[in-house]
């Protein structure tokens, strides 16, 4: 009985390590990773458009492609970006 309990504790206090260990190690990682999604989302314009970028108060970046002629336009009520028009503007 004495061995099963001590090696039960030996057990346990290798996984409360690991765990412990992987705790550790987690944060770093996750930051490294943040630092990569930090940035805006892929949007590659062609030739007669240009790319447009915007962040919304809540944070969140958001990039799209429009016509080099037309406005970029964004409300921040309903997180919503578009091309706008040439005689009418955002509307």
């Amino acid at each position: 009985m004495h061995v099963i309990l001590r090696w039960l504790g030996i057990l346990m206090m290798s996984i409360l390590l690991s765990v412990t260990a992987s705790a550790a190690v987690a944060p770093a990682a996750l930051a490294k990773g943040k630092a990569k999604s930090g940035g805006w989302p892929a949007a590659k314009a062609g030739k007669g458009e240009k790319v447009c970028r915007y962040k919304f108060p809540t944070g969140e970046k958001r990039a799209w492609v429009c016509k080099k002629e037309e406005p970029c336009c964004a409300w921040d009520a309903i997180n919503y970006v578009k091309c706008g028009s040439t005689i009418t503007g955002c509307l």
